[in-house]
């Protein structure tokens, strides 16, 4: 069984994967932005489930985070499940805090990045962009730019698994009731990323659907693409990956 942190798993899709995660066996490490979301998780944590809270918004908060874990036993997978898709917050919870958590947490075994079909849409262009939220950020920017972190992870960690998942447009409180996918669907594929032993789930670099490897949008492999969003996030941050 392996040692999983899924963050933002208060509610929606990450508490899904928490959850079915925990009741497969696995060691669970629950995410919450403050202490009154954190009590979403208390079932979790009575069936075992370790608990770390922090506002992703907040860049010591996700340090503080990141140095809790790393004193504590290795972490075999990460799923980066947290975001927003609205707001100033953007682009501090979409795209910084995994970038910081990613650079920070050296153990992993497996990465997996919550994408968006949205991501299609985002622009492959760093000029202007607001890293720390003091304007609303683009959704379909800051998940393009996610998923060419989890490429760009895969290409520079070759020993290390990491994709993007795109989970859907599902029915949870980011997407609404009348969302038409697949809750069920929705969770199955990162959890599957992070914890199966199926040859395929130990492949690198992809971005999937519903357990289907899919065609990213073309920036996602551009390598001088990848290397100067990363030059800038570490510039960003004062954190190198």
């Amino acid at each position: 069984m392996s040692r999983i942190l899924v963050t933002g798993s208060a509610d929606g899709l990450g508490h899904a994967a928490a959850d079915a995660l925990l009741s497969a066996g696995h060691e669970v490490v629950a995410h919450a932005r403050n202490p009154e979301r954190a009590v979403a998780l208390d079932a979790l944590v009575d069936h075992g489930a370790q608990l770390v809270v922090g506002d992703f918004t907040d860049r010591d908060a996700v340090r503080r985070i990141a140095a809790e874990l790393a004193d504590a036993e290795p972490l075999d997978a990460v799923i980066h499940n947290a975001g927003v898709w609205s707001g100033r917050a953007v682009m501090p919870v979409n795209i910084i805090a995994p970038y910081l958590l990613t650079a920070l947490l050296r153990t992993p075994r497996r990465l997996v990045y919550l994408s968006s079909g949205s991501h299609y849409d985002g622009r492959p262009s760093l000029a202007g962009v607001d890293w720390r939220g003091r304007s609303a950020g683009s959704y379909a920017d800051s998940k393009l730019f996610v998923t060419t972190l989890a490429a760009a992870v895969a290409r520079l960690r070759p020993g290390v698994p990491s994709n993007a998942v795109d989970p859907g447009w599902v029915p949870t409180k980011m997407g609404g009731p009348g969302a038409p996918d697949d809750l069920e669907l929705g969770h199955r594929t990162q959890e599957w990323l992070a914890s199966s032993d199926d040859p395929e789930a130990l492949t690198t670099g992809g971005y999937w659907y519903h357990g289907q490897r899919q065609q990213p949008h073309r920036a996602v492999h551009d390598e001088p693409f990848q290397d100067r969003l990363l030059q800038a996030l570490a510039e960003e941050t004062g954190t190198v990956l």
